[in-house]
C-alpha cells in the first residue's frame, strides 16, 4: 500500500475540501519542468511504467487511518472518505523514453480534486528520480558512442532507489546492470566481474585469477589493477590464456592505462580480450576517453545520482477546474500556464526535430511531420490495455534521440535542444 507515501499537506487539503464541499470539483493537474537542470539540453521521461501499477495500490489501510486519526491528521469525515478511496480518474502522458523540454506536459492527471491532489508526492517522487537518472544515462550513452555501458551504482544509493536507477539507465541505453534484484524485477541483463577483495584473499594474484577461471571459464572479466596493471595483465593471460574475455581497470589514468593494456594484450596474443574501464566515470570522463581503445565502461555513482542533477525538477500543478483554466501568478519564475495542454513534436522532412509545440485548449494545427506526444495510461482508474513495456520504452528513447539536432546532444551548457512554442 502506497497511501502514506504522501505529504501531510495533501491530506490537509482533502480534509478542508471535503468540509467546504469543493472536493469533487473536476480538476486537471499537469507534471512539467519549468527549466532543465543546469547544463542539460533535454530531459528523458522515465518512471511512468513503475508509477502506473502503483496507482492501484495507492490505498489507505485501516491501520493507516487509525494512525492518521491518532496523529490528528484526519477527522471522521476524511477518515471515512479515505477508507473508500481509490483513484478513479484518468492519466495521460508522454511515452516513457521520450525526450522533453521546459513546459512539456509529461503527465496529465484528471479527476476530482481530492483524488488527484493526493497523488502529487508519489507521482513526483517516481518521475523526478527516474527521469533524472535517465537523462544522465542518456548523456553517458551519447558520450560512450558504440561502447557498452554497465550500471553498477547500487552501493551509492538507497537500496530501493538502486532498482529504479538500474531500470532508468537501461531504458536510456545502458546494456546491463550489476543489480540482481533489478535484473529479476525488470528483466534487465546483469553483469559482474570481481572485486579487489577476491585478489587480496589469495596469496598470489595469478592464483585469484586461476580460481575464477576454474569456476567460470575464460569467458570472464579479471580485475588487473590491485597491484601493478602490467603485472596483472600478464597474470590474467597466464591464468586464462589468450581467449580471456576481458580485463577491467578501476584506477589511475584510464586513458593511458587503456592504451598500454591494449598494446600489452596484443603482444601477448590476446588480441580479442576486451578492455573494461570503471572508476568514477561520468559523461565528461567518457567523452574524454573517446579515442582510447576501450570496449565497455562500468558507471556507478554518477548515473544513480543523476550526474550532478539528482532530481529532474518536475512540478505537479493544478491547471484546470471544472473546465476553466487556472494559473499561478507567483513571482520568481514560479508562475504557471492555465488550461490542459496538448503537445506535439515538429520535424523537418529529414526527420530532424525542430520544435516542441505546447498549446492549451484546442490542439495545435497539425503540419506534415508532426508527432503527437501523449498517450493514454489510465482510464477511470484502470490501466489501458497494451501499455508500452520497458523494451518498448528503450526502443522509443533511441528513436527519439536520433531526431534531435546534433547541437542538442552537446555536453556543454547551452539552450535546450528544441525550443518550446506555446503560442
Amino acid at each position: 500500500m502506497y497511501g502514506l507515501m504522501t505529504d501531510h499537506y495533501e491530506l490537509t487539503m482533502v480534509r478542508s475540501a471535503l468540509a467546504s464541499g469543493v472536493a469533487n470539483r473536476q480538476a486537471v493537474f499537469e507534471v512539467f519542468a519549468r527549466r532543465l537542470p543546469p547544463g542539460r539540453r533535454y530531459g528523458v521521461v522515465a518512471g511512468t511504467g513503475r508509477l502506473v501499477p502503483m496507482l492501484a495500490d495507492f490505498l489507505f489501510t485501516p491501520a493507516d487511518i487509525d494512525w492518521l486519526m491518532a496523529q490528528g491528521v484526519l477527522d471522521e469525515r476524511t477518515a471515512d472518505w479515505l477508507a473508500a478511496y481509490r483513484f478513479r480518474g484518468n492519466v495521460d502522458g508522454y511515452r516513457e523514453g521520450e525526450v522533453y523540454f521546459p513546459g512539456s506536459p509529461l503527465l496529465t492527471v484528471s479527476g476530482t480534486f481530492a483524488e488527484c491532489v493526493l497523488l502529487e508526492t508519489l507521482v513526483l517522487s517516481v518521475l523526478n528520480h527516474d527521469s533524472a537518472v535517465a537523462a544522465a544515462a542518456a548523456r553517458m550513452v551519447s558520450a560512450a558512442g558504440d561502447r557498452a555501458l554497465v550500471e553498477m551504482g547500487s552501493r551509492r544509493t538507497h537500496e530501493y532507489a538502486a532498482l529504479a536507477a538500474a531500470r532508468a539507465a537501461y531504458l536510456a541505453g545502458f546494456q546491463a546492470t550489476s543489480n540482481l534484484a533489478a535484473g529479476h524485477a525488470f528483466e534487465i541483463p546483469t553483469n559482474g566481474t570481481m572485486a579487489h577483495a577476491f585478489v587480496l584473499l589469495h596469496d598470489r594474484e595469478v592464483d585469484a585469477f586461476g580460481s575464477q577461471v576454474a569456476a567460470l571459464g575464460a569467458d570472464t572479466t579479471l580485475l588487473v589493477d590491485t597491484y601493478d596493471i602490467a603485472t596483472g595483465i600478464r597474470a590474467a593471460v597466464q591464468a586464462a590464456g589468450t581467449t580471456l574475455a576481458a580485463i577491467r581497470i578501476d584506477s589511475g589514468d584510464l586513458a593511458v592505462h587503456a592504451h598500454r593494456a591494449r598494446a600489452q594484450l596484443d603482444a601477448l596474443g590476446a588480441s580479442d580480450t576486451k578492455i573494461v574501464l570503471s572508476s568514477d566515470l561520468d559523461e565528461h570522463a567518457l567523452a574524454a576517453l573517446a579515442a582510447a581503445p576501450v570496449d565497455a565502461f562500468g558507471v556507478g555513482t554518477s548515473v544513480v545520482t543523476g550526474a550532478g542533477a539528482p532530481t529532474a525538477g518536475l512540478v505537479y500543478k493544478l491547471v484546470e477546474v471544472d473546465g476553466r483554466p487556472v494559473a499561478k501568478r507567483s513571482e520568481g519564475g514560479k508562475e504557471t500556464r492555465g488550461g490542459r495542454k496538448t503537445a506535439l513534436r515538429r520535424h523537418r522532412a529529414s526527420g530532424t526535430a525542430t520544435a516542441e509545440v505546447v498549446r492549451a485548449g484546442s490542439p495545435p494545427a497539425a503540419q506534415p511531420g508532426d508527432r503527437i506526444l501523449t498517450i493514454p495510461y489510465v482510464r477511470h482508474g484502470e490501466p489501458v490495455a497494451d501499455l508500452p513495456d520497458l523494451q518498448a520504452a528503450r526502443a522509443h528513447h533511441h528513436s527519439a534521440m536520433i531526431t534531435l539536432p546534433w547541437e542538442g546532444l552537446k555536453l556543454s551548457h547551452g539552450e535546450p535542444a528544441l525550443p518550446t512554442i506555446t503560442r
